[in-house]
């Protein structure tokens, strides 16, 4: 099958699980009832649509930013969440909520300065070392960092509710975002695509060595602000409306190489692709779980994620030991 036609499967199936997100929750709403005068009509435009539009886009943005982030750095371990570039947006943003200043766009600003500052001191920690130890260790300490401050943040939080609040926004969920959301969220979110996607000739380049990509014309100070600003900008946005949802840009670049390659230029439309419709599915199945509420998205991704990290770990450290 050429990479057109797997392509056009892949978008096929996005658009097919974002009509099954327009039709998924508590209420059932048949599609009889969509362009009707029927009441339930109003569940899909002002809920189901705007949510599944903002799952769309948050999948693809993580997606490509996780396909972008193992090509740039070399390391098949990279992900917004799993380098903890999403922890950090987090204690930003947690830090404008908490010091007074998220309201209206502050929020995003913190969120967003918070992933880039995450992404260009990971970059400078590993981006000569080409060991999956370091790199992981260098996450963890971003991580936990992160965590801690965070945890902190809340400790001496003086509302209560806000800190309620705040503990829900960080397991990360798509549940009662409205076009308010999407608004605000889809600019940053196009803006930082775009610099992404202007990365793959680069990326391309840089897997044949850095000493290789400058001799085949690649600016190295170009490529890494590309790479700063636009993931500071998808997951800075994502992290500021959603919370943190891990593990997206980790598994879908992994799931898709088998059948579009390894060359790196060519997996970031896939990986955007696949990441949609990794969410969009995500997110339906946990508004089908039992019961009167429902399972954060971020604690879901991060059920499913965690295993599948962890059989990545066993097979570089198998591949390292051979």
């Amino acid at each position: 099958m050429s990479r057109t036609l797997k392509l056009l499967a892949l978008g096929l199936l996005v658009i097919a699980l974002f009509g099954v997100s327009l039709g998924c929750g508590k209420v059932s709403v048949p599609p009889s009832a969509w362009f009707s005068a029927d009441p339930r009509w109003w569940i899909i435009l002002e809920l189901r649509l705007p949510r599944a539009v903002l799952g769309l886009a948050l999948g693809a943005t993580l997606g490509l930013s996780g396909a972008v982030l193992q090509g740039y750095l070399r390391n098949p371990l990279a992900d917004p969440a799993v380098v903890g570039v999403s922890s950090v947006a987090a204690l930003a943003a947690v830090a404008a909520i908490v010091f007074g200043v998220g309201t209206g766009p502050g929020i995003f600003v913190a969120a967003m300065l918070g992933a880039g500052g995450a992404v260009a001191l990971l970059a400078a920690l590993t981006w000569r070392s080409s060991s999956a130890i370091t790199f992981i260790l260098a996450g963890t300490v971003l991580t936990s960092l992160a965590g801690a401050l965070t945890a902190f943040l809340i400790s001496i939080a003086p509302n209560p509710y806000a800190v309620a609040e705040v503990m829900d926004w960080l397991m990360g969920a798509l549940t009662d975002r409205g076009w308010t959301d999407v608004y605000s969220a889809l600019p940053p979110m196009l803006l930082g695509t775009i610099l992404l996607l202007t990365t793959g000739r680069s990326l391309d380049s840089l897997s044949l060595g850095e000493t290789a990509a400058r001799s085949l014309g690649v600016r190295m100070g170009r490529i890494r602000v590309l790479v700063v600003l636009g993931t500071g900008l998808v997951v800075g946005a994502g992290v500021a409306v959603t919370g943190v949802i891990g593990f997206v840009g980790l598994i879908v670049p992994h799931l898709l190489r088998p059948i579009f390659g390894h060359r790196p230029g060519a997996l970031l439309l896939p990986s955007a692709l696949g990441g949609a419709a990794l969410v969009l599915a995500a997110d339906s199945l946990v508004r089908l779980a039992p019961g009167a509420g429902e399972v954060r998205l971020g604690v879901a991704m991060a059920m499913i994620g965690a295993p599948f990290f962890l059989g990545l770990l066993f097979r570089e450290r198998g591949r390292a030991w051979i």
